[in-house]
């Protein structure tokens, strides 16, 4: 088992007992309206009525060499979509050593309008009518599609990344 899906299954376990954790990192939601198990309303895609954004994350035990957070938005239900950020991928900048973060949420469907100190690292792989800029909100018009995150504290060196952290959060059903 390689060591990105040994942190992914330490993950999975720890949101079993509470916050996604790895190695001391560990992620939650900083907004109480998102809980793991179903989607907030109205954090869908626009084609399904909806004006989602990424859920803000709360991040403790950040390694002391990150510089940058990626977060990689999944869904399980979709196998077009349904690894290495099917739903796009943002980047937030962290300053080394902080410890804990919080990241804010970051508007689905643009690449305009980003909060400072983020960037969409890779667009969702979306086709068709489903096809956006960035993030894509949960879009599976409420069939119950089953939502992730992965979570991964890196250290950025020009365009060299290395991965210092992964935990992976449950976003819920839509």
């Amino acid at each position: 088992m390689s060591p990105r899906h040994v942190l992914a299954a330490a993950g999975l376990l720890a949101l079993i007992a509470g916050p996604a954790a790895a190695d001391g990192f560990k992620v939650s939601f900083a907004d109480p309206a998102w809980n793991g198990r179903q989607v907030p309303s109205g954090q869908h895609c626009s084609k399904f009525g909806g004006h989602g954004a990424t859920p803000p994350l709360a991040l403790e035990g950040i390694p002391p060499r990150a510089n940058a957070v990626i977060v990689e938005f999944n869904d399980r239900s979709y196998r077009r979509l349904s690894y290495d950020g099917g739903h796009g991928k943002i980047g937030f900048e962290i300053a080394p050593g902080v410890g804990s973060a919080t990241l804010p949420a970051v508007p689905g469907e643009t690449d305009d309008g980003l909060p400072p100190g983020t960037w969409i690292e890779r667009r969702n792989r979306a086709t068709g009518s489903y096809a956006r800029a960035g993030y894509l909100p949960p879009c599976s018009g409420g069939r119950r599609n089953s939502y992730f995150a992965d979570v991964i504290a890196v250290e950025r060196t020009g365009d060299d990344i290395e991965e210092l952290a992964e935990v992976r959060i449950e976003l819920g059903t839509y």
